[in-house]
């Protein structure tokens, strides 16, 4: 393995606690104030943050070229934004566990987009990895009840954010295919840039009709921690990691997300989730273990 690989595994460790905190607290606040608003706020504060971050260890030098052909950003942000808008509107009324579960299943599609765009293949074992991780994610979402996936008996917020997740899994081959040689701190800013224009234009009648001066205070404290931790620092982590590693394996270490929303809530008060679940969520771990030694 090389050093890049080790930063790579790396930075999608620090990536999935990062990720995991964000179900919970949009939990919170889905409810509470218009999804597209709340995210629109999240970007600008996510790309001015990576703006001065960009500047202060890359300088101006480094934006040279990075808006050459522009279409790549609106694609890539549209894609982030589509991402987490639909899981906002998911945690509405699917449950941080399921949800978290749900991006589970994006390592899966990503090997599979990731052999369409970039003829990235995968091996056997690392393919009956990743089936297993979507069999466990399956499992969690409906409780080890094989009639009601049969029946495919899965709830609106569910349903919502599994298309989020399909806009995520392709996104992550698609940074290594439009990326032109850029930093990844300046290939990210850019793209939340272009998310937040996006979503300004979409989520401009919601933004003006939100009350911001009276929201509670825990809409501002989950809009600091998924602009720096959830966005920012993802961004920059998902990036970086997906130059060195396989799309299949960036996204492996969603595996580690619904343990790690586990841990979340509990250190919120919410207690732990169904027992029936806890099965499932071993076999996402196990599917990781794999992967980390194929």
């Amino acid at each position: 393995m090389t050093s890049g690989e080790i930063r790579g595994h790396l930075a999608m460790l620090v990536f999935a606690a990062f990720v995991a905190g964000s179900f919970p607290l949009g939990a919170m606040v889905a409810n509470v104030v218009d999804p597209a608003a709340l995210n629109t706020l999240r970007f600008a504060l996510a790309a001015g943050l990576l703006l001065g971050v960009a500047l202060a260890t890359r300088g101006r030098a480094a934006y040279r070229g990075a808006f050459a052909a522009p279409w790549r950003h609106l694609i890539l942000g549209g894609l982030f934004a589509a991402y987490f808008v639909m899981m906002f509107e998911g945690l509405k009324t699917a449950t941080p566990v399921d949800a978290s579960a749900i991006f589970t299943l994006t390592p899966l599609m990503s090997a599979v987009f990731g052999l369409v765009l970039l003829g990235q293949r995968v091996t056997l074992r690392i393919a009956a990895a990743l089936l297993l991780g979507a069999a466990g994610a399956l499992w969690v979402i409906f409780r080890g009840d094989f009639a009601a996936l049969v029946r495919f008996e899965i709830g609106r917020g569910e349903a919502i954010y599994f298309l989020g997740c399909v806009a995520h899994a392709i996104y992550t081959p698609l940074v290594r295919l439009l990326n032109r040689g850029e930093p990844a701190v300046v290939f990210s800013q850019v793209v939340l840039s272009a998310s937040f224009a996006l979503l300004a234009v979409y989520a401009a009648p919601a933004i003006l009709a939100t009350d911001w001066l009276h929201q509670p205070m825990i809409v501002w404290i989950a809009l600091a921690y998924t602009a720096v931790f959830a966005t920012s620092a993802t961004a920059v982590l998902l990036q970086f990691a997906a130059l060195s590693l396989p799309s299949s394996k960036v996204m492996a270490y969603t595996y580690l997300v619904p343990s790690t929303v586990i841990l979340w809530q509990v250190a919120l008060g919410a207690g732990m989730p169904p027992a029936i679940t806890l099965p499932g969520i071993a076999a996402t771990v196990a599917a990781l273990a794999i992967l980390l030694r194929a």
